[in-house]
């Protein structure tokens, strides 16, 4: 399948008795939520977003440590503690609207249901966690620890969130398995002596390079690797997934975001081969392939509206060129994504 398949520095079977997730960018969409956020502070000051300095993006700094980064950028007459202070109203407001990322619900309700110890371990304050956490259910009581950077003398990169998470789990830090979407955390991981599962975000690439697997989404994890209870809600060859809503313009096969409707905007870790249902301007709906995959068969005019609900995963998706063996290929995904949206449970979206 995918790079998920190799487990990087694993000679012997891992022995993993508990995992700590990040909370932002891993378990839940924040940064699609919140953005825009930024912008509208700035402009109360006669500034704008330079979106060159924003794709640099400052994911698993604590918020004094981005705070101070982005006064100092554009020169605002506010002190970091003054900008937290302005900012923190907006993000708190959006954050309530947060999706959580694909294969997220279903991780945690797996090892919730198969008895293995979950931690949270975020660097953000713990008061910022459940400000999130609260609208997604089941989500707080799942957790056995639940801890943010307020609450260890150093937050990531440092190991302290890892090794105090593990602590109060009761479990030796080299029996946990950590999921980080950032490099910040990665590497506080790394410094743990945990093995590590990376979904990074975009432009977090480096992160890489000291993970024992990297994923495109959660939805790729396979536990039994890890000597965990596999999961057993596969059909046929299909993974039903929770709706994935997903809106813009559809372009010669490409599907642009607009910026009125961030809520259903595509996340980083929506990578693979997904099916679901498709609705255009003319309120005629049809079946679809993947993100990046419309199918042929449906006629589509150019720049129209389309709306999308992604209902089903086949598979990762490496190729970043079609030939004609992945062509081939495709086509057998598509029959398969076909013959799973006749069944019942999907052909009521």
């Amino acid at each position: 399948m995918s790079n998920c398949c190799k487990i990087n520095g694993c000679s012997n079977q891992p022995n993993i008795l508990a995992v700590i997730f990040d909370l932002d960018g891993t378990l839940l969409d924040t940064e699609r939520a919140t953005r825009g956020v930024l912008n509208e502070l700035l402009g109360k000051y006669g500034k704008e977003v330079n979106k060159e300095r924003e794709e640099k993006k400052r994911l698993g700094m604590t918020q004094k440590e981005s705070a101070a980064l982005i006064v100092k950028d554009y020169q605002l007459s506010l002190t970091p503690e003054q900008f937290i202070k302005e900012i923190n109203p907006l993000y708190i407001q959006r954050w309530r609207e947060a999706k959580a990322l694909p294969g997220a619900n279903r991780i945690i309700k797996h090892f919730l249901k198969n008895g293995v110890p979950m931690a949270l371990a975020s660097n953000s304050l713990r008061e910022y966690i459940y400000a999130k956490i609260p609208y997604h259910e089941g989500w707080t009581e799942s957790f056995s620890v639940i801890l943010g950077n307020d609450q260890v003398k150093f937050g990531k990169p440092a190991p302290d969130l890892f090794e105090e998470a593990a602590k109060r789990m009761g479990v030796n830090a080299t029996n946990c398995l950590v999921f980080e979407d950032s490099l910040v955390g990665v590497k506080a991981a790394h410094a743990a002596k945990m093995k590590i599962v990376a979904v990074p975000s975009r432009g977090e690439s480096d992160c890489c390079k000291l993970a024992n697997v990297t994923l495109n989404s959660l939805l790729e994890f396979q536990p039994e690797q890890w000597g965990l209870p596999p999961f057993d809600d596969w059909v046929d060859s299909t993974l039903p997934i929770e709706p994935i809503h997903l809106s813009g313009l559809y372009v010669t096969g490409s599907l642009l975001e607009t910026k009125e409707n961030i809520t259903f905007g595509i996340p980083d870790q929506v990578i693979g081969i997904y099916f679901g249902w498709a609705k255009v301007d003319t309120d005629t709906n049809f079946k679809t392939l993947s993100v990046w995959f419309i199918d042929a068969n449906t006629d589509i005019k150019s720049e129209q509206q389309i709306q999308i609900c992604l209902v089903g995963y086949i598979r990762a998706w490496d190729n970043k060129k079609l030939g004609s063996v992945e062509m081939e290929k495709l086509e057998e995904y598509k029959s398969i994504a076909k013959a799973s949206l006749d069944l019942p449970s999907l052909s009521s979206f």
